[in-house]
């Protein structure tokens, strides 16, 4: 939990090697807990808000989770950057367990204000879920980052396609404990925030990011303490007198006007924050309305089963494969992945777009749009995590996490006028349109070395 760490540099080396395995088996074990928490909470959130609020503002409630979960990530990044990741991860938790009993209590009062305020602090779960991928890579090698990371996004899809179905169980079960209807799903959520968070803040020894810097620090060649922000992220330990201490310190000023100082003088950052956001923007805008499609042809009795069965495609799209997508990642390179992700991402507007009534053919578009989230995602992420020096990079990932969930909030909001205007069709190609920019960035040479080889 200290802001500085002192060590003389003649002090063991740790087992990098072990500690990053252990890291990985907390992280992916957490990950399904959280990914439950969230997953769980979402499936009920419009219907509840529904009742509460009514139709029109259920969708605005649902969007006030992922509003939720991009703002947190700045004081959550902010309190990483000087304390390291456990702290940042069990409060991000913990902010979204208090949402969740907020949410709770909303139901129980059916005071629309409160219902609001605790979807916006439930988004601190989704907002620990997109952090726990930046943790997994502070100490992996750098040619097993993408799968490393992956391996992490990868957990999410066990408790995304296990929540569901705690759902209708949590509600009964505390139905009869006498909470209101669909209050219960969020109840579990918390339990399963507090959770995440106890076991994060028990095992989660040594931290990896004060562990990475640590490391940075010994193997800077100065003679003198350095930064962390200074500091290269390998390289070999320095020959110097063992009287000379290392001094790990966070930067004062790691927040979001330094991470975007940062980003901007750094084209390969720019690129990873760029896919990571346009992704996602892309995949949230088509992806919102496919519900609202189905309906425009099916019955009311077969829409749910429909929208089941083509989301959970989509889901499947987005995480499944998500192993492959990070060892092409390390096996073809950062850019060609994401360039990947785009085109996956244009085929799956072209294909949805031009589907019309055909319910197969509008799955693959969502199964396509899917994996091409995953490859700007995984990539661009890891591209991200790697071009900037260790002391500023939760700032940095922080900031990209902002952007994101800004994108995908705007996106859900946009799309409804659109389909309402214009139609489906027109909403797929303009969002093919909003992908086109980010393959001339991507074909943009940009420098490949270390962040500080960079710099």
């Amino acid at each position: 939990m200290a802001t500085d760490l002192t060590a003389p540099r003649t002090a063991a080396r740790p087992d990098v090697a072990s500690i990053q395995r252990r890291t990985l088996r907390l992280l992916f074990t957490t990950q399904i807990i959280g990914g439950i928490g969230v997953t769980i909470g979402i499936a009920v959130g419009a219907l509840l808000a529904a009742r509460i609020a009514g139709t029109a503002v259920a969708g605005v409630a649902q969007s006030a989770g992922v509003v939720g979960a991009a703002l947190l990530a700045v004081p959550v990044t902010r309190i990483m950057a000087r304390h390291g990741r456990r702290p940042g991860l069990v409060l991000a938790y913990a902010i979204g367990a208090v949402g969740g009993v907020l949410v709770v209590l909303a139901a129980a009062t059916r005071w629309v204000p409160l219902l609001f305020l605790g979807m916006l602090l439930f988004g601190g779960g989704t907002a620990a879920n997109l952090q726990a991928r930046y943790t997994a890579v502070d100490l992996a090698e750098p040619a097993r980052r993408g799968r490393q990371l992956s391996l992490i996004v990868w957990a999410t899809t066990i408790g995304a396609v296990a929540a569901p179905n705690f759902a209708a169980l949590a509600d009964r079960v505390t139905t009869g404990w006498g909470l209101p209807p669909l209050a219960g799903p969020f109840a579990f959520s918390a339990a399963a925030f507090v959770l995440a968070a106890v076991v994060l803040l028990g095992l989660l020894r040594p931290d990896p990011l004060l562990t990475a810097r640590r490391l940075a620090a010994a193997d800077a060649p100065t003679a003198g303490p350095p930064l962390a922000a200074d500091a290269p992220a390998t390289g070999v330990a320095a020959q110097t007198p063992a009287a000379a201490p290392v001094k790990v310190r966070a930067p004062r000023a790691a927040g979001m006007r330094m991470a975007w100082s940062v980003v901007r003088g750094r084209p390969a950052a720019r690129l990873g924050i760029a896919a990571v956001a346009v992704g996602h923007l892309v995949m949230v805008a088509v992806m919102a309305m496919t519900p609202v499609r189905l309906g425009e042809s099916h019955a009311d009795a077969d829409v749910l089963r429909l929208v089941g069965i083509v989301l959970s495609l989509h889901i499947a799209g987005m995480y499944a494969f998500s192993p492959v997508v990070g060892w092409l990642t390390d096996r073809l390179g950062r850019r060609a992945v994401i360039l990947g992700g785009v085109g996956l991402l244009l085929g799956a507007c072209a294909v949805a777009g031009t589907a019309g009534h055909h319910t197969p053919r509008l799955s693959v578009g969502l199964v396509l749009l899917g994996l091409g989230w995953s490859g700007t995602m995984v990539a661009g992420s890891t591209l991200l995590s790697e071009s900037v020096p260790a002391g500023v990079r939760p700032s940095v990932q922080g900031f990209s996490d902002l952007i994101m969930g800004l994108a995908g909030a705007a996106a859900a909001v946009v799309s409804g006028f659109v389909m309402q205007l214009a139609g489906y069709p027109v909403l797929t190609l303009l969002a093919a349109v909003a992908a086109v920019p980010l393959v001339a960035l991507a074909l943009r040479p940009v420098p490949t070395g270390a962040p500080d080889e960079e710099g």
